[in-house]
């Protein structure tokens, strides 16, 4: 259960949110609350200490703060605020977390680049038969799930509860 948990919840729902996301400019607030039920499972058997389990929280509450206001501001959609805060639990204070902020930003403005593209072009994309689903199309909604989802991904491996569980694996 635990190996499960910890190779499969994260992937799983980040590619999910992405999906969502895409297809309907939403993210189900169930994606961020089963990724911070399944750390809260997966942590225990992990073996980092309590000090190190307060930074992860300590990691998910300051990103918090910055995308809540972001969210507030209306730069950011509350479903990214919530699933990137969610998704930062995993990767706590260190390192890894960084990486996975980068890459957001980074895969995050290629992706606005792409769909900007997109809207300007759409007309031209649908006659050579790419069809792209119509929510993208809303005017200052960016799928940005997917660039969350993609940098989760590429991260992923260098999370603490990955590098704890293949330590427990051997």
């Amino acid at each position: 259960m635990y190996f499960a948990t910890v190779f499969l919840v994260l992937p799983i729902c980040l590619a999910l949110a992405a999906l969502t996301d895409f297809l309907e400019m939403t993210i189900p607030n169930r994606i961020p609350v089963i990724l911070v039920t399944a750390f809260l499972v997966a942590a225990p058997f992990s073996g980092l200490s309590l000090g190190d389990l307060a930074w992860h929280f300590a990691a998910a509450g300051s990103v918090f703060v910055v995308v809540f206001a972001l969210f507030a501001l209306n730069v950011m959609g509350g479903g990214d605020a919530k699933l990137l805060s969610a998704a930062a639990l995993w990767f706590g204070f260190n390192a890894s977390l960084a990486e996975f902020l980068i890459l957001t930003a980074y895969i995050g403005g290629a992706l606005t680049i792409l769909v900007i593209l997109a809207r300007a072009h759409w007309l031209k994309l649908e006659f050579v038969g790419i069809r792209l689903p119509q929510t993208l199309m809303v005017a200052n909604k960016i799928p940005y799930a997917i660039a969350i989802g993609a940098a989760g991904l590429i991260a992923y491996p260098s999370s603490p509860l990955v590098m704890a569980a293949i330590r427990n694996l051997g």
